[in-house]
């Protein structure tokens, strides 16, 4: 009993006895987590972060408005650069047009250089109005014999620069009552009115016939002309009081009341230089026709643009692919001096050198674009593919845009507009130029010899007017 009870009793503390202290094994799993093996010890939690470590609610909104708003700035910066570069090129187009300087009918048919492409040109205009500006119902020749149903036609011509197409509506084949011509160049809109109390002045005269010719025709009163500076790419016509008097629909429902013709000859494709533009050109054609109106005009021809950039872009991969031949069987020497001595291979840029472009034309017109283009020829999104025109006495390289014409033609469905005609200018030509009318009415306008019937419209002219097409559409 008495080992026992001193083995109860509080023993003297004795260090050599202790064991000593165990190590706390870390885990070598990947994530970090579980216990030591064999320690059985539960893993260390972590410390939370403390008050000042957190973001509040409130915080973070402010961080993402923050965010939000430099986006929208960023957004307002580029906007406002695009706007501006839009703005310039309007502005380069309005003064252009506005510094061309009116010479004269009698100089364009004498000392014009390219007075057979002006001639060939008027006559080919003359043409779409000719065929296209009547109502259904009217009679061929009905004017000439004195014979009227008593529909006059309302036009609108949007584009109507120095108004030379005045006296060709005076000659159409159907009266014409009204005439509001519409431009965004305050020089050509003066001009125009000016053309027109001229032609006041000599009863009409002026023109070189429609059907028939305007000698074997009674004499008509002229129409009555509006004209109004106005962009009509940027903005509704809407507001423009003969506009609405006519009969202006907003919605893209028909209507009996309108215009029986709109007629944009060679400036639709300064539209398409943005869908908002375009769009909002066809929104004012299709708003402006009444129901069975006539939307007639003159634009670049895509599919000439497309098959020359196509090979200009074929042309260039194999000067790519001929030098890289070249360089693979002669290799350049590696010493700088003998690069410097290197002769400059066929295409290849000089030090500063301006990366060639597709550009084409001839001694009186010619189209060049500022920078890639696709290698196909088919322009995609269709908007917005710019060139620089040059035409001689005419245009001086101003801005452009290609009006990819299945595109275009797709965008006129959504506006209720159908197409009924489609034709480059070469092909008009050899398909009216024996019509009893229209063949006598190219020889009045000096586009072919009277005598001869020889074709007074040099090659390199003839050139330069198939790089268009002429088109009508009917307002459905």
């Amino acid at each position: 009993m008495g080992d026992q009870d001193n083995d109860d009793l509080p023993q003297p503390f004795d260090a050599k006895k202790l064991a000593p202290a165990k190590k706390r094994q870390r885990s070598t799993s990947p994530s970090g987590s579980g216990n030591a093996s064999g320690s059985g010890e539960p893993p260390r939690k972590l410390k939370r972060p403390g008050q000042r470590a957190r973001i509040s609610e409130a915080e973070r909104e402010q961080i993402r408005q923050r965010a939000l708003e430099r986006e929208r700035q960023a957004q307002q910066q580029a906007a406002a650069e695009e706007l501006k570069q839009r703005s310039t090129i309007n502005d380069v187009v309005k003064a252009h047009y506005n510094a061309v300087p009116e010479r004269g009918r009698e100089w364009r048919k004498t000392d014009s250089r390219i007075k057979g492409l002006r001639s060939f040109n008027n006559w080919v205009k003359s043409c779409i109005i000719q065929k296209f500006s009547p109502d259904e119902d009217h009679s061929p020749g009905a004017m000439e014999r004195g014979i009227t149903s008593g529909n006059k036609l309302l036009v609108l011509d949007i584009g109507c620069g120095k108004g030379g197409d005045l006296f060709k509506w005076q000659q159409a084949p159907q009266t014409v009552d009204l005439y509001v011509g519409l431009d965004p160049a305050e020089v050509s809109i003066d001009q125009a009115r000016e053309r027109y109390r001229s032609m006041i002045n000599r009863g009409g005269g002026g023109g070189r016939g429609g059907r028939g010719g305007h000698h074997r025709r009674p004499h008509q009163r002229i129409f009555e002309a509006r004209f109004h500076v106005k962009d009509c790419y940027a903005e509704s016509i809407e507001d423009i009081d003969i506009v609405r008097q006519v009969g202006f629909s907003a919605s893209n429902v028909s209507s009996s009341r309108g215009f029986d013709v709109v007629s944009m000859m060679f400036c639709m494709h300064y539209a398409f230089e943005s869908e908002a533009k375009a769009r909002q050109m066809l929104k004012n054609v299709a708003g402006a026709l009444k129901k069975g109106g006539r939307f007639i005009g003159c634009i670049p021809n895509s599919d000439v643009i497309s098959a020359k950039v196509e090979a200009f872009n074929k042309r260039m991969e194999e000067k790519k692919k001929a030098k890289a031949a070249a360089e693979y069987k002669n290799p350049p020497a590696s010493d700088s001096s003998a690069e410097k001595e290197a002769p400059k291979e066929d295409g290849e840029l000089e030090e500063g050198e301006a990366e060639e472009t597709a550009s084409w034309g001839n001694e009186i017109y010619r189209v060049r674009f500022p920078g890639a283009t696709p290698a196909d020829g088919i322009f995609r999104p269709p908007f917005g593919w710019k060139y620089s025109f040059f035409l001689h006495e005419a245009v001086e390289e101003v801005p452009e845009y290609v009006v990819p014409w299945e595109a275009f033609r797709a965008l006129a469905e959504d506006y209720n507009l159908e197409l009924q005609y489609h034709k480059p200018f070469a092909e008009v030509w050899e398909t009216e130029k024996d019509d009893r009318e229209l063949g006598a009415l190219s020889e009045r306008m000096g586009v072919r010899d009277r005598v001869t019937g020889k074709l007074l419209v040099r090659d390199e002219e003839m050139e330069a007017a198939s790089f268009y097409v002429a088109f009508c559409f009917y307002r459905v």
